[in-house]
């Protein structure tokens, strides 16, 4: 089964990645383009053939070592 679980930073956390992203679309003249937010999705082959147990392990992974729960938030998803 796979796993896949993006984390962002949280609303009200600076995100400096995501502002010169911002940046450099505007300077690459792409108009119409708000604020900008980075985050990372890491993709986990799980050998868990019970979704809801693998995504129960997932969250645990994303908790314990993924995402840094005090700066940001993750959802997972698995297929």
């Amino acid at each position: 089964m796979k796993a896949v679980v993006t984390v962002m930073l949280k609303t009200g956390v600076l995100d400096p990645q995501g502002k010169a992203i911002g940046q450099a679309l505007a300077g690459l003249g792409f108009s119409g383009v708000g604020e900008v937010r980075a985050g990372k999705v890491l993709e986990i082959d799980l050998a868990e053939t019970d979704p809801a147990k693998a995504k129960a392990a997932a969250e645990d992974m994303a908790r314990k070592l993924l995402a840094n729960t005090v700066i940001e938030s993750f959802r997972v998803e698995v297929a």
